[in-house]
């Protein structure tokens, strides 16, 4: 059996400066790096999901993303139009796909992402899968806050959940 193509780009939002990795498959984006976050998280995080691949840096596919993001960044998208290939637990994908049905502009608690997946109790899994989402930005996970709409931890600084939560109008 032949390797698994990866293909992948950087690209730099001139506005904020931050420089963020796409990474996808054959069957749709798989990740998305936060901003600034060092090429090795990348390749890492490749490492430990794909056995035998083979990575093809291509800027060309992913141009609609690029433009989709772009615009985002600057204030002028609220949802992007790619086929994703999440690759996680099915507790994990519940919870992505809980986060996916966040409206723009607006933020839920970790609480009521455990309830709407049907486990009320589940509150820090939900936290900790929320951190392994591998496509932040495009599943907006910056738009979980704590219970009381506290800012809580964030995988790449609060400071850029806040600058996300900024864009969408909702700091």
């Amino acid at each position: 059996m032949g390797k698994q193509s990866i293909y992948w780009t950087s690209y730099l939002h001139k506005k904020t400066n931050w420089e963020i990795y796409l990474a996808a498959t054959d069957f749709g984006l798989c990740y998305v790096s936060l901003p600034n976050e060092p090429f090795e998280a990348f390749t890492s995080w490749i490492n430990r999901r794909f056995k035998n691949y083979k990575l093809i840096k291509t800027e060309e596919k992913f141009a609609t993303n690029i433009k989709e993001v772009n615009n985002y960044l600057n204030g002028e998208r609220l949802h992007f139009s790619w086929q994703l290939d999440l690759n996680g637990t099915a507790f994990q994908q519940s919870v992505w796909n809980a986060l996916l049905n966040i409206p723009y502009g607006q933020t839920v608690s970790y609480s009521e992402i455990a309830i709407q997946i049907g486990n009320s109790k589940a509150v820090r899994a939900v936290g900790t899968a929320i951190g392994a989402n591998p496509l932040p930005i495009i599943v907006p996970c910056h738009r979980v806050v704590g219970k009381d709409g506290s800012l809580t931890g964030y995988r790449g600084g609060l400071n850029v959940k806040k600058a996300l939560l900024a864009i969408e109008g909702v700091m």
